[in-house]
């Protein structure tokens, strides 16, 4: 059993209720989230008030930058036909303290891009389309992530954006949000990572839908089934669900709003539950209802899967008087079937 970063959990100021634009920009220029969102501005009529209010521009020492992942989706699923703009698939995403770093080193007369390890070809990828989009000239990327791949945490995602992050510290850039988003629109769908928070977010068209405020202190005894999935082949072979399904999904989108705005931990549990067993029919979980009896047997929260993946989790309250009781029984009942289940912790709103 490991926890998965503990040391890197993040406290930001303000939870409260769903958050305004100006709302989002302050936590975005709030002193917790600028190692992570520092050269980056959210698209809006009050960004450049932020920044302006922030001070100076920051002086540059590094290019290094990172982004969190996200365990799965708190809710994953299609909105009824028309409800919103663009396309119907959403998630909302379930930020964790669990990180893809980059830094990135500048080469002159060159915009070519080499990454390192190689295999991160959709970095690559970015890379190159946003050296070109700034003026700048190529160089270096080295990724490391303490995402697993394939597993359903936005390990992808996480690069991208870290890489965005990590290039326009170097030039000392600011770069918008919505340019993230379209070169990451060119390479696969998102997790909405790259933003701070919870989101619902359309991942397919690289859209926000809405900021939905700050996660509370959660932890997540996850397992994984074993395997790999691809985002970009479970997307274009995934299929679409039923008038009724997307109904409810709009319904328990429109429960997460209030959910999270009121810190209503009970209420978040319930929502991923339903979500699980609403995919559950779409892409079957082996352990899903022995993880289920798990979180019934323990009084925890409830389950939370990754819907695309091979990751689930039980939702535990890390503000509960009897969570260290909780969390061992929590352990001790998973452990039958995974013996080594890891421990999340959300990146959280509340000090």
């Amino acid at each position: 059993m490991a926890i998965q970063d503990s040391t890197h959990l993040i406290e930001a100021p303000g939870s409260g209720a769903s958050m305004s634009t100006r709302e989002l920009l302050k936590a975005a220029a709030d002193e917790v989230w600028r190692p992570y969102i520092y050269h980056q501005t959210f698209d809006g009529a009050d960004a450049t008030q932020i920044i302006a209010e922030d001070g100076q521009q920051p002086r540059v020492h590094t290019s290094d930058a990172l982004c969190c992942g996200t365990f799965g989706e708190l809710l994953q699923g299609q909105l009824p036909v028309g409800s919103v703009h663009r396309d119907p698939h959403f998630l909302v995403t379930m930020p964790i303290a669990v990180f893809a770093r980059a830094h990135f080193m500048p080469v002159a007369g060159t915009q070519s891009v080499t990454v390192y390890p190689p295999h991160k070809v959709k970095a690559k990828r970015l890379a190159e389309n946003l050296v070109i989009a700034l003026g700048a000239s190529g160089g270096f990327l080295l990724l490391h992530s303490e995402l697993p791949e394939g597993k359903g945490l936005a390990s992808s995602s996480a690069d991208l954006v870290a890489a965005a992050r990590s290039i326009a510290c170097c030039f000392n850039r600011r770069i918008r949000t919505s340019l993230i988003e379209k070169l990451m629109a060119e390479v696969e769908p998102s997790d909405g990572v790259m933003y701070p928070g919870v989101v619902a977010y359309q991942q397919r068209a690289c859209s926000l839908l809405s900021f939905l405020g700050q996660m509370p202190p959660l932890a997540i005894v996850g397992i994984d089934e074993g395997g790999t999935v691809e985002t970009v082949d479970y997307d274009q072979r995934r299929g679409e669900v039923s008038a009724r399904h997307r109904a409810e999904y709009h319904e328990l989108l429109n429960r997460a709003r209030i959910a999270i705005s009121q810190g209503d931990t009970t209420a978040i549990g319930r929502i991923a539950t339903a979500s699980a067993l609403l995919h559950q029919e779409r892409v079957p979980k082996e352990h899903l209802n022995s993880m289920l009896k798990a979180s019934q047997a323990t009084d925890a929260l409830g389950v939370i899967v990754a819907h695309s993946s091979t990751m689930i989790g039980i939702l535990l309250d890390r503000m509960a008087t009897d969570f260290p009781r909780k969390l061992r029984s929590v352990l001790a009942h998973v452990s039958p079937f995974d013996n080594s289940p890891k421990i999340y912790l959300t990146m959280t709103g509340r000090r």
